[in-house]
């Protein structure tokens, strides 16, 4: 008996799409956000950025600089000690940092502002009395006091050399920062900026740029990124953008002890002079030859022999030569990545915290690193005139090394009172000797209800795709 019902017929087998990787909705791109959206992303990001750097700075500072220490001490190690003695100051003095409230910073800004300001006045001062002493196209015989004396832009106390401009980079951001706080909303008429914060920020600057002019052009870019993350006008910006460059300007061709300053910009913009008769264009050429010779994959670390008295400064303002030279475009890059990754969580960190002094800290701090960092690799590969600036967490130097990881705490401080953060934090406490031994918890977010979250395996506050404030009402 013939029926009208159709025969089964199977189904064909669907074939599934593949993911593309590079869809934002999926793949590489969805892990990555996934990883930067959970709450700790910002501090753990932070951390990881700065102990490469710091790692790698060390690693080429003992490659830079243990040849010539062997000849002249039969050690290579002993610049590389030194340094990693500095590195273990500035570890300690970070843990100090990351676990002080915003208060002890505010009160520690005043002090740190005037101590700045004595010491570059003492190290000026000895500097001109020994410029006075010394006859024209002589070596400067420095002038002592004791153990105190002062060599160009260092001041020796016994066997401490410090160079006081480090310290005054991170006074003016505390300081300026306290100052803006206070004003708020009212730096919005220009007026407001001139008492007390504009005389003191240009006073600082020409006391620093008299010895430093490099540490002097560093504190005007983070001076403005100071006044940007605070929401300073437009015109605020041209007006000291003006006096800035003129008194830039003014400290290249003035100072007569200062005339390679001048010799640097003619080499920048004229390449037909001579290398050997310019200091500024002989470094730069020398700073060009060692990188193009690393190719893509350098010449192999502790291979390089620029650094053997053919490029000055080869351990401090130009070792980005030396990463180039012995590991090569893909060494240079890795240098750039970690920066850009460090100028990315800065930012983030301060469009995300609440407190206004905190915000305006991480952006000054992030705009002094990354501007810094542009200013020497700049004057390394020819694209800026040469400064003597160096690079933040890899050159050679104690001061630069302590302060910089200084202001890496205060970052990771503020990174941990992220409202997400420190919810996160209170919801699963780490166990007190942790929060004894490394850092206390944060506070929880002004909205938070006191209590909430604070006991052990409650539950997370934190939605997917909530939505957050920046602490000014705006959604991020």
């Amino acid at each position: 008996m013939k029926t009208d019902a159709p025969e089964h017929v199977e189904a064909p087998a669907v074939e599934h799409e593949r993911p593309d990787p590079w869809d934002l909705r999926g793949g590489p791109v969805a892990l990555l956000r996934g990883v930067l959206d959970r709450p700790l992303a910002s501090y753990y990001l932070l951390l990881s950025t700065v102990t490469l750097l710091v790692l790698i700075g060390l690693v080429m500072v003992f490659s830079v600089t243990s040849v010539e220490a062997y000849v002249t001490t039969n050690s290579a190690f002993t610049q590389i000690l030194r340094q990693l003695l500095w590195a273990g100051i500035g570890l300690v003095v970070f843990w100090l940092c990351q676990r002080l409230p915003a208060r002890t910073f505010r009160a520690l800004a005043g002090p740190l502002m005037i101590m700045s300001f004595v010491l570059m006045i003492f190290v000026d001062f000895m500097g001109y009395v020994g410029n006075s002493k010394t006859p024209y196209g002589q070596n400067v015989s420095p002038v002592r006091l004791g153990p105190v004396y002062v060599d160009d832009l260092w001041l020796h106390i016994g066997a401490i050399q410090i160079q006081p401009a480090e310290l005054a980079k991170l006074a003016l951001i505390l300081w300026g920062a306290d100052i803006l706080v206070r004003k708020g909303n009212r730096i919005v008429v220009w007026r407001e900026l001139l008492m007390p914060l504009f005389p003191v920020a240009v006073g600082l600057f020409v006391l620093v740029g008299y010895n430093d002019l490099g540490s002097m052009i560093c504190m005007v870019i983070l001076f403005c990124g100071l006044l940007w993350t605070a929401g300073a006008r437009a015109r605020i910006f041209l007006w000291f953008g003006t006096v800035a460059l003129t008194g830039i300007v003014a400290l290249i061709v003035l100072p007569a002890h200062k005339s390679y300053r001048l010799d640097r910009l003619k080499a920048f913009f004229d390449p037909s002079i001579d290398p050997l008769a310019q200091n500024g264009r002989y470094q730069y050429l020398r700073g060009l030859w060692a990188i193009s010779n690393g190719g893509w994959f350098g010449v192999g670390l502790g291979q390089g022999h620029l650094k053997w008295g053919g490029l000055p400064n080869a351990h401090n303002d130009f070792i980005f030569a030396i990463i180039g030279e012995e590991l090569g475009v893909v060494g240079c890059f890795m240098v750039l990545f970690l920066f850009g990754a460090l100028t990315y969580t800065g930012l983030r960190i301060a469009r995300r915290v609440e407190d206004p002094f905190r915000r305006l800290v991480a952006g000054g701090i992030t705009i002094w690193f990354v501007g810094q960092a542009i200013v020497n690799i700049g004057g390394v590969v020819g694209l800026l005139p040469i400064t003597g600036l160096p690079l933040p967490f890899i050159s050679d130097g104690g001061t630069a090394l302590v302060v910089a990881l200084a202001a890496a705490g205060m970052l990771t401080a503020s990174a941990r009172t992220e409202p997400d953060a420190a919810r996160a934090l209170h919801a699963r406490p780490p166990s007190r000797w942790v929060r004894l031994v490394w850092a206390p918890l944060p506070p929880l977010p002004r909205s938070e209800p006191p209590g909430r979250g604070a006991a052990r395996g409650a539950p997370s506050t934190v939605t997917r795709g909530a939505t957050r404030t920046d602490g000014s009402g705006r959604s991020t």
